[in-house]
């Protein structure tokens, strides 16, 4: 079996306790189209991927989603030196606002649904 060089154990524990601190967007994304393959795809929730934690990932599409709470009003120098990290790593990152998620999930099932069938593979 190939080994996954992304995967860093290290962040193992810290992950898991993300997972049970999930926001309310983060379950509703989670509950109501990314768990069971909804997509059509597996997605991992907070998977630590090189330094970082993902919100969600695919590995076979090799996607990254990211919901951002109320403090990620606007996108940080943080979040784009961790999209450009994660894109050397093969990673394309989807980010969602937790209003969004909340207010307009439709929409932002659009938005998924349209990138998994542009992309793949």
């Amino acid at each position: 079996m190939k080994q996954n060089n992304n995967y860093n154990k290290n962040l193992k524990t810290f992950a898991r306790k993300l997972r049970t601190e999930s926001t309310k967007a983060e379950i509703r994304l989670w509950c109501e189209l990314l768990s069971k393959g909804k997509t059509g795809y597996t997605f991992l929730r907070q998977r630590p991927i090189g330094n970082y934690i993902a919100d969600f990932m695919c590995k076979e599409l090799k996607l990254i989603i990211e919901v951002d709470g109320y403090s990620h009003n606007f996108k940080t120098v943080e979040d784009v030196k961790r999209d450009n990290e994660l894109y050397q790593l093969g990673f394309i990152t989807l980010r969602f606002s937790d209003e969004e998620v909340i207010k307009d999930l439709p929409n932002v099932e659009r938005i998924i649904v349209a990138y998994i069938e542009n992309h793949h593979i």
